[in-house]
C-alpha cells in the first residue's frame, strides 16, 4: 500500500521515490477525489491534477484507491510552529471534528492512538469502533416494534380489515396485529450502515478485528442501505443517552463527506472536510460557548436578507457566517475566513480580500450592525499577539467599524474560548469577559 501525506495546498511530483507519488497510482487517487462532492463542476475543488504533480487545495481528510491513500492534512501554524508535525496536525483536526460534531474524546482514548503511523480515517475508525463496542458491551438498545403476521393462532389483536378480506375463505389463519420488543430499530439499522461501510475501508489489523467482532453482534439488525436509513426514526432518551454521541460520529462517517465510489475496475473512497466550513463551524461553537449566559443569541448561517428588490421580489440573498443579536437588535457580524493573512511588512491591506471587505461593509448596512468582523487563524509570521485591527467604515471616525482579527488555533479549545471572549468583548455593547 502506497501512502503519502501532504498539507493544505502543498504539491507532490510524480515518481518512484517517498517523496513522489507513482503516476498510476496519482491517476486512481485524482478519478476518486473528481468525484467527491467538494470536486465543483471541473473536479478539481479537492485536487489539481497537473502534468507533473498533484497539488491539494482547501480540502482536508484521506482519498484511497486500490493499491493507494493520499492523506491531505490542514495547514495549522501556531506562534512560531512554521513545521508542525504530522501528528500534531492530525490531533487538531480531531479536535476541532470533535467539537463541531458534538463528540466528547477523553485523553485516555487520544493517548491510544496511532498518531504517527495512521491517517486521520483510521484514527476516526478506532475511536468510534472503541465507542461502539463499549455500548454493544452493556446490550443493544430494543424496542417494542409493531409486527402485522397470519398466524395459526392469535396473538394480540385481531387485525378485521385484513382478516375479512384476505382470509375470508381461509379462517384457519388469522391476522395479528402485535408488538415485539426488538433490536432490529433505526438506532441498530444506523450503526450496523456504520460498521458495514468501515469494514469495507479500514486498513488498520486492529480496526479490521473489532469491525468482524462489530459485525457479529448486529447479525439480527437489517441490513439498510445508507440513502434510506431512517435518521428521523431514532429517539433518544435518559435510556439510552449514551448513544447520543455515537449517531453523531456515525453520521460524520456515513455523511456526503466519506463516500465510496466505483466506475467500471476503478475503486476508491474518501473522508473530506472543506476547511473553510469547518472552521466557521468551530468558530460559531466556540463564539455559543464564550456568550454563554450574557444575553447574547449566536445564529450560523443565519439572516437570509436580500440585497436587492424587484417587483417586490428579493434578489441576491446574503448568508452572514455567524450573527450575534442582543434582543431584536444585530449587534455584530462574523465572517470567518480559512485563508493565510500576510504581515503588513508584505501587504499593508495584509492579503485581505477587497471582496470580502465590500461583502462586510453591505452586511453593516443591510442588518442595521455598528460591527463587522473578518476572522482569520493565526500563524507565526505575524505578531506573537493575535490581531485586532479596527477600520472605520466610509469616513475617519465613523462609529461603524470593520474589526480585522486572528484566533491562535494551537492548544486546547478552553483557551480558545477565553481568546474569544477577550475578543469580542471588545466590541460588543457590554463586555462579556466578566
Amino acid at each position: 500500500m502506497i501512502r503519502r501525506t501532504l498539507r493544505e495546498w502543498q504539491r507532490i511530483g510524480y515518481g518512484d521515490d517517498d517523496t513522489t507519488i507513482p503516476t498510476a497510482e496519482a491517476d486512481r487517487i485524482a478519478a476518486v477525489a473528481a468525484r467527491s462532492s467538494f470536486a465543483g463542476r471541473g473536479g478539481e475543488g479537492v485536487l489539481e491534477h497537473g502534468r507533473k504533480g498533484l497539488r491539494a487545495r482547501g480540502v482536508v481528510g484521506v482519498i484511497a484507491a486500490q493499491g493507494c491513500q493520499l492523506e491531505i492534512l490542514p495547514k495549522i501554524e501556531g506562534l512560531g510552529e512554521h513545521d508542525a508535525s504530522d501528528e500534531a496536525l492530525r490531533r487538531r483536526l480531531i479536535h476541532m471534528l470533535a467539537v463541531v460534531h458534538d463528540l466528547r474524546i477523553d485523553a485516555g482514548s487520544l493517548a491510544q492512538l496511532g498518531w504517527q503511523t495512521d491517517t486521520i480515517l483510521e484514527l476516526l475508525i478506532r475511536l468510534f469502533c472503541a465507542r461502539l463496542m463499549e455500548a454493544v458491551r452493556m446490550g443493544l438498545p430494543r424496542r417494542y416494534v409493531d409486527h402485522a403476521d397470519d398466524l395459526p393462532a392469535l396473538r394480540g389483536r385481531l387485525d378485521a380489515a385484513r382478516q375479512f378480506s384476505r382470509h375470508a375463505v381461509a379462517p384457519q389463519r388469522l391476522a395479528c396485529r402485535y408488538d415485539e420488543l426488538s433490536s432490529d430499530i433505526a438506532l441498530n439499522q444506523v450503526m450496523r450502515a456504520a460498521v458495514t461501510r468501515l469494514q469495507h475501508v479500514a486498513q488498520a489489523p486492529d480496526n479490521q478485528r473489532i469491525l468482524r467482532e462489530l459485525g457479529f453482534a448486529y447479525a439480527d439488525v437489517a441490513e439498510v442501505p445508507v440513502p434510506a436509513l431512517r435518521w428521523d426514526q431514532i429517539t433518544l432518551d435518559r435510556t439510552n443517552q449514551r448513544w447520543r454521541e455515537l449517531v453523531s460520529f456515525a453520521r460524520l462517517l456515513l455523511g456526503d463527506r466519506h463516500q465510496q465510489t466505483s466506475a467500471g475496475s476503478m475503486d476508491g473512497h474518501a473522508l473530506l472536510f472543506e476547511m473553510n466550513a469547518l472552521f466557521e463551524q468551530y468558530v460559531a461553537r466556540l463564539v455559543t460557548r464564550a456568550l454563554a449566559g450574557s444575553g447574547y443569541r449566536v445564529a450560523a448561517q443565519g439572516g437570509h436578507r436580500d440585497c436587492l428588490f424587484e417587483a417586490d421580489k428579493g434578489r441576491f440573498r446574503t448568508k452572514p457566517d455567524l450573527i450575534i443579536r442582543h434582543g431584536d437588535r444585530t449587534v455584530l457580524v462574523v465572517d470567518t475566513k480559512w485563508k493565510r493573512m500576510a504581515p503588513r511588512i508584505d501587504d499593508p491591506k495584509q492579503g485581505i480580500s477587497q471582496a470580502d471587505v465590500y461583502q462586510l461593509m453591505a452586511y453593516s448596512q443591510l442588518y442595521g450592525c455598528r460591527d463587522v468582523m473578518l476572522l482569520y487563524p493565526h500563524h507565526g509570521d505575524l505578531p506573537p499577539e493575535p490581531i485586532c485591527t479596527r477600520y472605520a467604515i466610509s469616513r475617519e471616525g465613523a462609529e461603524e467599524a470593520l474589526h480585522v482579527a486572528t484566533l491562535v488555533m494551537t492548544g486546547p479549545s478552553r483557551s480558545h474560548v477565553d481568546a474569544l471572549k477577550k475578543l469580542l468583548g471588545r466590541m460588543l455593547p457590554s463586555s462579556v469577559a466578566a
